[in-house]
């Protein structure tokens, strides 16, 4: 989502003149920036007294982001800002421990399950297998696929469900504020390059539903309307897909 010029136009007086009538005309412009993120996140408003307070976190990402931004480094504001308003919400989320003891181990289960399904069957195991696999109901299948999906919210963020409290993307962990090193630009290149590969292994409607989330940057309520399914189905697909993803690369 790119900023508004008016905001942008805003942004650059106050970073003249840092006054305080500025910063905060900056951060309420920006605030749809917050809901449009939670919308990548398959964050919505159905959520009731929780999406408020992740709204909350989420404008408060926001202020740090208008008081530390900093145009010297290259980084536009939008993606600048994009980075502390998920952080500060995967924190919260962390930090409120969202997830129930048998919702987390249900997860683990099903993402263990497609990495033993493909090692087997070298393609996409599909949510009959995996549920027989796990003697598990289809319906808890997909529920733990929601449940996965708010575990690894994005194409970068590819950590082992295993290792709690480490949901650090992998944008996050190779940026660098002031310069990129050599080695980590290279191996940021050879990742993205095993990605492409992989994606290619996975089904049509998958790879169609990773291109409109990450190169047409939809939300998963827009993505469910190109696609004729529910936002809650678009969130368990999103989920599978980079579950697959995890099983092809570590199987590679």
């Amino acid at each position: 989502m790119v900023l508004q010029v008016e905001t942008a136009t805003l942004l650059d007086q106050y970073l003249v003149t840092r006054t305080p009538e500025l910063r905060e005309q900056v951060v309420l412009q920006s605030v749809p920036l917050v809901h449009y993120l939670l919308g990548r996140l398959g964050i919505s408003k159905e959520m009731g007294s929780e999406y408020e307070d992740l709204v909350n976190q989420g404008l408060l990402g926001l202020i740090d982001a208008v008081d530390r931004y900093d145009p010297k480094h290259g980084t536009k504001f939008s993606t600048y800002a994009g980075l502390r308003v998920r952080g500060k919400v995967l924190d919260y989320l962390r930090s409120t421990d969202w997830m129930s003891r048998s919702a987390r181990q249900r997860v683990r289960h099903i993402q263990k399950a497609i990495t033993s399904l493909w090692a087997t069957n070298q393609r996409e195991p599909t949510e009959d297998e995996i549920g027989h696999f796990l003697d598990m109901k289809v319906e808890d299948v997909q529920l733990g696929l929601g449940d996965s999906n708010r575990v690894l919210v994005s194409l970068d963020s590819m950590t082992d469900i295993d290792q709690d409290g480490d949901d650090t993307s992998l944008h996050e962990r190779l940026s660098d504020e002031n310069q990129a090193d050599p080695s980590e630009v290279i191996e940021e290149v050879n990742i993205k390059e095993e990605m492409i590969v992989a994606i290619k292994q996975l089904s049509e409607r998958e790879q169609l539903l990773l291109s409109l989330y990450y190169y047409d940057e939809l939300t998963f309520k827009d993505i469910g309307k190109v696609m004729g399914i529910t936002e809650s189905r678009v969130c368990q697909l999103h989920a599978r897909a980079l579950l697959n993803l995890k099983a092809v690369m570590n199987h590679d």
